[in-house]
């Protein structure tokens, strides 16, 4: 008679965890048996709680710190996660910054320090998911719906995103092979303290009103995509998946 081995703990690294979609996303992997990696940039104390909360429901988690566009606090970031765990299946990065103005008086400064965050961050986070995510595994980017609705006041934060996207899908085709799923999603408007940030109750009731669902989407929403993707969606690959209750 032979002892059935127990199925190896999957291991996830979200990037951004310490709160937000990255926090709900981080909650629902380990529900669905994952071990994680709890990222943050610069406040442990918001990650120490996502690892708190991860426990606290059963499951294990680690904080890790770093800046995601910077490569050699990442690859720190990617080791103490094998360390703690063993390995990496998934990779989520949903680190990144929104700083919103029109074109004609866009401060370019604060163009180059969002596109270093969502554009060379990601590309960081993705180089290393390439070369350490085992067979079976997924990575999920960030993208947003605004690169469809093209809202006024978002061109620099859609390019950002537009770039996320086609590293995406270059990604995608580039680890054929390797059995490792490469997608991105794309939020619409979602109630999360970077979105409502700076605006009244009347811009996100109006806002709230556009999506066929009539409401805001939540942080759970977008878990629940990024958790099918990240497990069961494994005939997904090299998408866009644009979770935003049908407003685009």
């Amino acid at each position: 008679m032979f002892e059935s081995k127990p199925t190896p703990v999957r291991v996830a690294l979200v990037t951004g965890a310490s709160g937000g979609i990255g926090r709900a996303v981080a909650q629902r992997l380990a529900a669905d048996g994952m071990a994680v990696g709890v990222h943050y940039a610069g406040n442990k104390a918001a990650a120490d709680e996502t690892v708190a909360a991860v426990e606290a429901a059963g499951g294990s988690a680690v904080a890790v710190g770093g800046d995601v566009a910077d490569e050699d606090a990442m690859a720190a970031a990617f080791d103490a996660v094998e360390r703690a765990f063993g390995g990496i299946d998934v990779v989520v990065h949903t680190a990144g910054v929104m700083v919103l103005g029109p074109v004609a008086a866009y401060d370019l400064d604060a163009f180059d320090r969002l596109t270093r965050t969502n554009v060379r961050g990601t590309f960081v986070v993705a180089q290393q998911a390439a070369r350490r995510v085992r067979a079976g595994g997924a990575v999920v980017t960030f993208s947003t719906s605004v690169t469809r609705l093209a809202f006024p006041g978002y061109a620099a934060y859609a390019a950002s995103k537009g770039a996320v996207e086609a590293m995406t899908m270059v990604l995608a085709r580039e680890l054929r092979g390797r059995d490792i799923t490469v997608n991105a999603v794309a939020p619409g408007p979602t109630a999360t303290p970077l979105f409502l940030e700076g605006k009244d109750e009347e811009a996100i009731a109006r806002l709230a009103a556009q999506p066929p669902l009539e409401r805001l989407g939540t942080p759970e929403d977008i878990a629940t995509t990024v958790a099918f993707l990240a497990g069961p969606g494994r005939w997904i690959n090299g998408q866009v998946v644009f979770a935003n209750g049908g407003i685009a």
